[in-house]
């Protein structure tokens, strides 16, 4: 092995550059705890403009590529998703609220997944959901898809 610093320079170089472009970055257990709590409170601003009715901040919180699952249509990008969501803005009552039950973080730190109960107005459970958010390169969460499935109200023999 060469002790020439210009071979050092290089292979610390190319350490750099493979790390970089593999991602081969890991949030230790504090960072993922941080960026957890983040996703929550994501979450629970983006249920909170339905409650509040304020579509706008509905939209603030789409990826601009994200694809929401809707019934048997895909919604895809941000304008799209936003158009069709309007509806559910449109009266006084907001005709469902949602919570996050679980946040999971990748390791890498820049995806998350949360999942919960989606209720009526009464608060009776009529889905469950299940949001994908990005960290985005401006240090903003925001969803990239989203689905929901309807809650069975199968009757047990």
């Amino acid at each position: 092995m060469s002790t020439d610093p210009r071979y050092r320079v290089l292979l610390l170089s190319l350490y750099v550059l493979f790390s970089v472009t593999f991602n081969t970055y890991a949030a230790d257990a504090n960072q993922l705890k941080l960026l957890k709590q983040q996703v929550i409170e994501a979450e629970t601003a983006f249920a909170k403009s339905m409650a509040q009715r304020d579509h706008a901040s509905f939209v603030s919180f789409l990826a601009e590529d994200a694809i929401f699952f809707s019934g048997s249509k895909v919604l895809r990008g941000k304008q799209e998703v936003a158009e069709a969501w309007r509806r559910f803005y449109s009266s006084e009552q907001a005709p469902f609220s949602w919570e996050s039950g679980e946040v999971e973080v990748l390791d890498s730190g820049n995806l998350a997944i949360s999942v919960g109960p989606v209720r009526d107005p009464n608060g009776k459970l009529i889905a469950n959901f299940s949001s994908i958010w990005r960290l985005e390169s401006s240090g903003v969460w925001r969803i990239v898809f989203d689905r929901g499935t309807d809650v069975c109200n199968c009757k047990k023999d």
